[in-house]
């Protein structure tokens, strides 16, 4: 399987360069393109770069920066009739209804032979549902999964396709269609964004929480008065939120004006001394995220990689709890930068935490 995590300029260069030359595609089975900023431009080259003999038959473009602009090639490869996908995962990719529509008219051809088609977190409200249903209608022989969780099917979308579960003469066999709503028709990963609040009993001693237990500040050598607590960490200068996070996705962002660490923890993370066993990353009950005016470096249970990328006070992370995935992203006029993911099975609450620097504050951000 190839799997790319990069700028769209590198992706192609891959592609039409003669290290990833055409012949090779014919051996590809699977693609993972995710968090790759692709966007519909590099769709629209990747369908000319799959020729009649490609193989391919997973293809994955979670979190790519894709809109409904793509989809029209995107059904084209479906329609093919050469083509041997067999699944096509699109989460979390603002394609709204327009986009489900037009990628409705490559799943009706009784040339698409598609097993699996995830549209998570996609925008698609019950319009969308009923081009899928009109599509599965029309060609009810393959498609066994459509994952649709996180949109807003309402209750005639949820009718219009419960139905074909129900048609025997329909392949389809799961349809996930929880976590629905208004509250996720907005766009980007601030669909899945959460309210956080500092929680004081866990502060180190030199750390200042301010603005509604949003804000935390590094005192450096100023000890506030804060009463013992068990959970309170003594020597590493850490600070974690209240709440737990699990079951869902979640986004949050931080700004920071210095060094700090952006991270999550099992609640059962040691809070004493200045081992490896409660610094956030240097063990497998934390990750994290090392941010300053150097750049990045991401951090789980002492191993570390540095991520080559320009640094940024403000940071997007984003928990797919149930996925298993914990992604960092750069955050600048409101445009993400995938900076590292995590992958992972979590098996309790993550509590999002903080290192901070002397001299650094930290500050939960407001998503609008």
């Amino acid at each position: 399987m190839y799997v790319f995590s990069e700028s769209l300029f590198c992706l192609l260069y891959r592609i039409f360069s003669r290290t990833f030359r055409k012949e090779s595609w014919e051996t590809v089975r699977e693609l993972d393109l995710t968090n790759s900023n692709l966007g519909d431009s590099g769709v629209k080259l990747l369908r000319a770069a799959l020729g009649p003999n490609s193989k391919l038959q997973t293809l994955r473009l979670s979190c790519c920066n894709l809109t409904e602009g793509c989809c029209d090639d995107l059904a084209s490869v479906l329609r093919s009739h050469h083509s041997e996908l067999r699944e096509l995962e699109l989460r979390d990719n603002d394609l709204q209804d327009s986009g489900v529509r037009a990628l409705s008219a490559g799943l009706e051809d009784p040339r698409c032979k598609l097993q699996r088609l995830g549209l998570s977190g996609c925008l698609v409200t019950e319009r969308g549902c009923a081009s899928l249903a009109s599509a599965l209608r029309s060609n009810p022989s393959h498609l066994r999964k459509l994952d649709l969780s996180y949109n807003h099917p309402g209750d005639s979308g949820v009718r219009a396709l419960s139905a074909g579960v129900e048609d025997p003469s329909f392949k389809l066999e799961t349809l996930l269609m929880d976590h629905g709503g208004e509250i996720v028709l907005r766009p980007g990963l601030r669909k899945y964004g959460c309210q956080l609040t500092l929680d004081p009993n866990t502060a180190h001693r030199e750390l200042s929480l301010s603005e509604g237990d949003r804000k935390v500040t590094h005192t450096e050598g100023r000890e506030q008065p804060y009463p013992d607590h068990p959970e309170r960490f003594d020597w590493w200068p850490h600070v974690l939120c209240r709440e737990g996070l699990s079951g869902t996705r979640c986004y949050w962002e931080a700004e920071c004006s210095g060094g700090a660490m952006i991270a999550v923890a099992y609640k059962g993370i040691s809070r004493k001394g200045k081992g490896s066993d409660s610094g956030f990353g240097y063990n497998d009950q934390s990750w994290s995220l090392w941010c300053s005016g150097e750049g990045f470096f991401a951090r789980h249970n002492s191993n570390s990689t540095l991520i080559p990328a320009p640094s940024s006070r403000r940071v997007g992370v984003y928990l797919d709890w149930p996925a298993g995935t914990l992604s960092f992203y750069s955050v600048s006029s409101d445009t993400l930068t995938h900076l590292h993911t995590f992958h992972t099975t979590f098996t309790q609450p993550l509590y999002p935490g903080f290192y901070v620097g002397h001299g650094t504050s930290v500050s939960l951000c407001m998503l609008g």
